[in-house]
């Protein structure tokens, strides 16, 4: 886009990060075979850092995935797959009422072991059963299409215990995961430019007044013409 002293200005058309999704190349768009039908499972994971008081320092994900690693007891709370969606409003509504029960003094207890359940416990109960809906909805879409292959991005992809877990369903179906660290998984301005960048050398610009954000924008709208 032209502005005056400006030569070229790439934004994100989307504030936040997208929903969960699993999408694949299809005719020139992404087709999205599931997604999170309210929350995405970054803001489920932060929100829940709130709750707990969990620093955000260097970031509340990365702090929950290490607390997570210290956790012994699984609770059980939702699970919530419908079809190839998921939701994880209801998954926070719970454990943030469990935690707020256990910040004000209830003491809650494993029911095989008697131990007390602990923040850690909460932080790894949250995980597992949040990416165990993310690999099955996955698996239920490479079996779909007959993939073998799986990326994970976004901010959660970073973390190591859903790259496992979406390693070993991928292995167990003679595939394999992709996946990388914070280098690469979060929201930074690199990549909103490098994408604007691909898409203007396909000819595709848009007009200073005409650049918006919107919460809806899917992933599946735009022609993705720089992908053979």
């Amino acid at each position: 886009m032209r502005n005056r002293g400006i030569s070229y200005r790439y934004y994100s058309h989307r504030k936040g990060l997208f929903k969960a999704k699993t999408p694949f190349e299809c005719f020139g768009r992404y087709r999205i075979f599931g997604e999170a039908l309210d929350i995405a499972i970054g803001n489920c994971l932060d929100r829940f850092a709130r709750t707990l008081n969990i620093s955000n320092d260097p970031a509340p994900g990365y702090n929950i995935e290490q607390m997570a690693k210290k956790g012994k007891h699984l609770i059980d709370i939702p699970y919530t797959v419908k079809g190839m969606d998921c939701s994880f409003s209801g998954i926070l509504g719970f454990i943030d009422m469990y935690a707020g029960e256990m910040l004000s003094g209830v003491e809650k207890r494993d029911a095989e072991t008697g131990e007390l359940i602990t923040p850690e416990d909460l932080c790894f109960s949250l995980q597992e059963t949040a990416f165990a809906m993310l690999v099955e909805i996955t698996e239920r879409a490479m079996a779909h299409v007959g993939s073998t292959q799986v990326l994970i991005v976004g901010g959660v992809g970073c973390n190591e215990r859903l790259q496992e877990m979406m390693g070993i369903m991928a292995r167990e179906r003679g595939g394999s995961v992709y996946a990388t660290d914070e280098r690469f998984c979060i929201d930074n301005g690199i990549m909103i430019a490098h994408a604007g960048l691909l898409a203007y050398s396909t000819g595709f610009t848009t007009p200073i007044d005409e650049s918006t954000c919107t919460q809806r924008f899917r992933t599946d709208e735009p022609l993705i013409k720089w992908r053979n």
